[in-house]
């Protein structure tokens, strides 16, 4: 029907519009992921989508799935709880770099460690957005922020090396530049059987791109497009973003190593002599 949005199914079109920024990347990195969910024919009743706080987090409250906004730090924690309950559903995690990597980072390494069957989709804006753009744990060296306004001195998260080196068996980046890629990237995330994860570079517009003289939308896309150099299956150690350097994207690890929801429900099994499909 004419005037009807092509993703209209998968969202609550009653609690839009959003609340994000003219221009930010958020947006465009959630419809790659509903693309590839209308794409690949998912049953939208079997996902959980689960976000935690910050600017990415609001997303949970768009999606016509069942969907969790969680505390912060918590997403994973939470994901982990529902995967294990209903393993038959796709469990996906889209969230900040903040919410996953600073507060939520020890979640995040042990659930790769664990292999548990998610899809982690991390929007990584370069500053915790929400809150007024401060140094954020992905906040390049040397770039600017409200609480760095002379450059930032820590040395960031390389969040790819980070996944792959915890256990991800599925780990790549993109850029808001690059849909098309990264709406494949999320259709191999869900398909995936282990721990998943996609980086989606997307500086923010309202207080990063600001305070590092990147200039509005349209700039961004062209300082994304001309950075941006695809190298699949680099060593991710090789892969770190740096000011005035080139980003490396593309898919990092793709492998198979045992699942720990299968391996649980394979000793539930053997220890009930019952064949259990799920806890609930």
């Amino acid at each position: 029907m004419s005037g009807v949005h092509p993703l209209e199914e998968l969202l609550r079109s009653d609690r839009l519009p959003h609340i994000w920024c003219p221009g930010c990347g958020i947006g465009i990195a959630l419809n790659c992921f509903l693309r590839a969910v209308k794409e690949l024919d998912i049953n939208p009743d079997s996902i959980a989508f689960i976000s935690g706080i910050g600017c990415t987090g609001r997303a949970a409250g768009y999606v016509n799935f069942d969907s969790f906004h969680t505390t912060h730090g918590r997403a994973i924690p939470l994901a982990m709880g529902v995967k294990v309950a209903r393993p038959d559903m796709h469990v996906v995690v889209f969230s900040g770099d903040g919410d996953l990597f600073a507060i939520g980072g020890n979640h995040f390494i042990h659930a790769a460690r664990r292999n548990v069957d998610l899809l982690v989709i991390c929007i990584n804006n370069f500053n915790y957005g929400m809150t007024g753009g401060q140094l954020g744990p992905t906040t390049p060296f040397k770039s600017r922020t409200t609480t760095t306004p002379y450059g930032n001195i820590e040395h960031p998260f390389n969040l790819v090396y980070l996944a792959a080196a915890a256990g991800a068996t599925y780990v790549a980046r993109w850029t808001i530049a690059h849909p098309i890629p990264l709406t494949k990237s999320i259709e191999k995330g869900l398909l995936k059987r282990g721990f998943a994860f996609i980086e989606v570079v997307a500086p923010c517009i309202t207080q990063y791109a600001r305070y590092n003289k990147l200039g509005g939308p349209v700039e961004v896309m062209k300082y994304l497009k001309k950075s941006s150099v695809i190298k699949n299956f680099i060593d991710p150690a090789k892969a770190e973003i740096e000011v005035g350097g080139k980003i490396i994207v593309g898919e990092f690890v793709d492998t198979e190593r045992p699942e720990y929801i299968s391996e649980l429900y394979r000793l539930i099994r053997e220890r009930s002599g019952k064949d259990i499909k799920c806890l609930v």
